[in-house]
């Protein structure tokens, strides 16, 4: 029997688009109380009203996951309205891709690592003394296959990734004693927003027909909301991904001297 999400409350960071909004849509469906969470303000409050306009319950709340004082306060304020929360979606991120050489120092490598990954640890610590003291809860990483497999042109994404993949997995094995489960989903290249802001050049033209499949937003949000009903620790998605990051494992020369090719060929095109 699936497990209901009814009344669950969800606190969802980088809601203002992409899986986050997709995500909190469905949870609302789902019967949940969502507390969207952004910097784009103006988006929120859209998102919340077309959820309250189809009878779910939303509210909107800016952040930037960044700022220690914004993330307590969007916390509090979510408590002091439902007095829990009892799902936890870290989605707040971005990237970049190109050659590293090539990244800006403060936006693509300063930024993008204090967003992907410290802003993810600095939500879970606002929110889990509240899950450790009811001794349930549940908290869902966006990860990336990013985070499993390292590849050029997205050195510092990569980075960031695989320091959320470290945090979800140390979490988890200090808190599952306590009640509180730690997810991390990792999916593969996605239509959204996300990609849209991502540098266009000829070596990115050249990996994007390459990796033709693409998952769409709502498949990853609808995966999302399965993972809130039927944790587990670990959710590579597409499945094959998780054959290419095992081979990666088992067979890192091999893949270093399939990428070094790759590089070759392409670092000087641009």
């Amino acid at each position: 029997m699936a497990k209901t999400l009814q009344g669950k409350v969800v606190l969802i960071t980088g809601a203002s688009s992409g899986f986050g909004e997709d995500a909190a849509r469905l949870f609302a469906k789902e019967g949940c109380k969502v507390v969207l969470a952004a910097r784009r303000l103006e988006k929120l409050q859209q998102l919340a009203a077309d959820i309250q306009s189809e009878g779910g319950e939303a509210i909107a709340i800016p952040v930037d996951v960044n700022q220690r004082a914004e993330v307590d306060v969007m916390v509090q304020t979510a408590l002091d309205l439902y007095e829990r929360i009892d799902i936890l979606f870290n989605n707040a991120g971005y990237g970049a891709m190109d050659w590293f050489e090539e990244l800006d120092p403060e936006r693509h490598i300063e930024t993008l690592v204090a967003v992907n990954l410290t802003g993810t640890m600095l939500v879970t610590r606002a929110v889990i003394p509240d899950m450790l003291d009811r001794g349930s809860g549940h908290i869902i990483n966006m990860a990336s296959v990013a985070g499993l497999i390292a590849t050029p042109m997205i050195t510092t994404y990569s980075a960031s990734k695989h320091g959320v993949r470290a945090f979800t997995d140390a979490l988890r094995r200090e808190v599952a004693p306590l009640g509180v489960k730690v997810s991390g989903i990792y999916p593969g290249p996605a239509a959204t927003e996300f990609g849209t802001h991502l540098k266009k050049n000829r070596t990115r033209e050249a990996i994007n027909k390459f990796i033709d499949v693409r998952m769409t937003s709502e498949y990853v949000a609808r995966r999302v909301v399965n993972l809130a009903k039927h944790p587990r620790r670990r959710l590579v998605i597409p499945w094959w991904f998780s054959i290419i990051t095992t081979f990666d494992t088992l067979f890192p020369v091999l893949v270093d001297w399939i990428l070094y090719f790759f590089s070759k060929k392409n670092h000087k095109l641009e």
